[in-house]
């Protein structure tokens, strides 16, 4: 809750939070009409978003309140504007969407636009879905192109994308292989099934592959019929863009070196039933099986097996295949990550919840469901989830992005949350008291000492609580003496109480010294004079300045930036990889990647760095002022 100025000066924009003054010309308060509307309709199209007017942004990207002093005209303003059709498309908003708050004297408006539903999207301004429908990306309003609406569109009015009847597609453009042996899958599972009895074209039917239509008589392969079990190059006549892809990797790294892949290179036929018994025997080859009877039989099967095939379902009955994204599934020693084309039609949250169930190809769904695949009624994400907590591994990670296409992806990362060593060390930190917390919070206490800080969004990302069993939890922390805090609201941080967050005044103050030979201390191999300051609170120097670093050193990182020096339009998820690059073993300032990337700092911090944070793919040297014009990046962290 946003109580003090201290609280609004820890905040930062994000894909979602805006602030705006909304002070109009008279300094009273006015709704900024064209900004406004349109972060409304990104914050409506990506996954919802909270306003606060009344709030400024300064030049060092800290957030001072303003206040609004005519609120009843702001608000007015408001709700005439939402209901106008040709001001905005869609009002999603009630009276609980809105809260006034009283920030030392001044007043500022809080207005939450919720997620829109699949057939209320695209929500879009001045009646014209194709030129006026946004989506959020990090912190700005992207303005979506043609295709991109159409697609919003195309979903709005189809609860189902695959059950469309093809016309002139028929046994023909199936590969009777994999249809065989769909039908074998079958009638193990239940021999006594009438439909082990139809002849082809009855059982496609039976299964939603094939449809003939009253009215007309006309009959065919289904959209699904075709997806499943159809012939490459058919498949590839209605979808352009249809492509499967499975990749092993040797290493937990991002780069695009396989041992081992499946693609759609025409030595198999193509279609998502080979693609799934081929991955799927993949994915589980190496998998640690218990010896389980069931009955007087072995069972080969195990939590990890039920999530990793459920996730691959998942991905293939959820995916747009009109899209323009690749259906990925990686295999790497540390986890396992399934991408898709098109992003979710209910919200993250509803998804891991399992309250709602709505399958862009409810068909093929179907069909994986009838040979024992696929969970129905929205409960295979909560079981991937459960499944994944079973191994006390850190929690799935669910997500969207928008670029370069729409696409939704889970990461399953098989990395223990309580390593022994660490709960050992802790042991001995806490003594007794250690003995007397949950899991809950002897996981709070194992991220505070391994990552050096901890915070309220990073534990909701690996843990299932509730947020405000959280913050309970760390609550007692605190007054059990286990934990200090630092900071207000959103932005506090949490750390053990015997140790301290450093500073930038820490580091670039009094207590810092430059490397020098004098010191007798190297960088890690980058020499004694490379130009870095160390500290006893930093497992890794920190750079501030180019013009002082080491030569050597200076010359090995313009190297890892070169690609950038040639092209303005580098593909973000390209440059991530550089910045990962740059920062591993060392801490960079935001001023010297600027420097090294040759890009916008606005662009470089909101669009490039925070989300990195986000995902912990780079980890901030001081936590607790985010802001700060001297916060460095490191992407490599190992406590000792």
């Amino acid at each position: 809750m946003l109580r003090t100025e201290k609280d609004i000066q820890s905040l930062s924009e994000s894909i979602e939070l805006e602030c705006k003054e909304a002070i109009g010309r008279d300094g009273q308060g006015a709704l900024p009409q064209k900004t406004f509307w349109e972060t409304y309709s990104a914050f409506a199209n990506t996954n919802g978003g909270t306003f606060l007017l009344g709030v400024k942004e300064k030049q060092d990207h800290t957030f001072e309140v303003i206040g609004i002093s005519n609120i009843q005209k702001v608000l007015d303003e408001l709700w005439t504007s939402v209901d106008n059709k040709q001001t905005i498309s869609s009002n999603l908003l009630t009276q609980s969407n809105i809260n006034i708050l009283e920030i030392e004297g001044k007043s500022v408006i809080q207005i939450f636009v919720p997620r829109a539903s699949r057939k209320e999207k695209p929500v879009y301004r001045r009646g014209n879905p194709m030129e006026g429908t946004y989506q959020r990306l990090h912190s700005s309003d992207k303005k979506c192109n043609h295709e991109m609406v159409k697609r919003m569109l195309a979903e709005q009015l189809e609860d189902s994308r695959d059950d469309k009847l093809l016309e002139h597609y028929n046994l023909e453009d199936i590969e009777r292989d994999t249809l065989r042996l769909y039908r074998q899958t079958y009638y193990n599972r239940d021999p006594s099934q009438e439909r082990n009895t139809y002849d082809d074209i009855e059982f496609l039917r039976s299964i939603g592959g094939w449809k003939k239509e009253r009215s007309t008589g006309k009959e065919g392969l289904t959209l699904a019929g075709l997806l499943m079990f159809g012939k490459l190059m058919s498949i590839q006549e209605e979808y352009p863009s249809y492509m499967l892809d499975y990749q092993e990797r040797a290493e937990a790294k991002t780069e695009r070196r396989w041992i081992d892949r499946i693609t759609l290179d025409g030595t198999w036929s193509g279609n998502i039933f080979d693609f799934y018994t081929r991955v799927n025997r993949k994915l589980t080859s190496d998998l640690k099986v218990p010896f389980v009877l069931k009955g007087d039989k072995s069972e080969a099967r195990t939590p990890v097996h039920d999530a990793l095939r459920e996730a691959l379902v998942n991905s293939l009955v959820h995916a747009d295949y009109r899209g323009k994204a690749s259906v990925l599934v990686v295999k790497r020693p540390d986890m396992f990550g399934f991408r898709n084309p098109g992003t979710m039609r209910i919200s993250i949250e509803q998804a891991i919840s399992g309250y709602e169930h709505d399958c862009r190809n409810e068909k093929l769904h179907q069909m994986f469901h009838f040979i024992g695949l696929g969970e129905r009624a929205g409960s295979g994400i909560p079981n991937i989830f459960a499944w994944w907590d079973e191994q006390h591994w850190r929690r799935p990670y669910l997500y969207e992005k928008l670029e370069p296409y729409d696409q939704t992806l889970l990461e399953l990362r098989m990395i223990d949350l309580l390593p022994s060593n660490i709960i050992e060390k802790l042991k001995i930190l806490m003594g007794e008291k250690f003995e007397t917390l949950d899991n809950t919070e002897r996981l709070i206490t194992a991220i505070a000492f391994s990552e050096n800080t901890v915070t309220h969004a990073r534990l909701k990302e690996i843990s299932q609580e509730h947020h405000h069993d959280l913050s309970q939890k760390l609550a007692r922390l605190v007054r059990d003496g286990l934990l200090t805090s630092h900071g207000y609201g959103q932005g506090t941080v949490y750390f053990l109480s015997n140790e301290s967050l450093l500073t930038p005044d820490d580091v670039f103050g009094t207590k810092t010294e430059r490397f020098s030979e004098a010191l007798g201390v190297s960088s890690r191999g980058m020499g004694v004079s490379s130009g870095g300051y160390v500290h006893d609170g930093l497992n890794f120097p920190i750079y501030d300045n180019l013009s002082k670093m080491n030569e050597s050193l200076k010359e090995k990182l313009y190297l890892i930036s070169s690609p950038l020096l040639k092209s303005q339009r580098y593909p973000k998820d390209k440059l991530k990889i550089i910045v990962k690059e740059l920062c591993s073993q060392k801490y960079l300032t935001l001023s010297v990647l600027v420097e090294l990337l040759s890009r916008n700092e606005d662009y470089i911090r909101k669009d490039v760095l925070n989300p990195m944070v986000e995902k912990q793919e780079l980890i901030r040297a001081f936590p607790q002022t985010p802001n700060d014009p001297r916060q460095a990046y490191t992407s490599t962290y190992n406590k000792t």
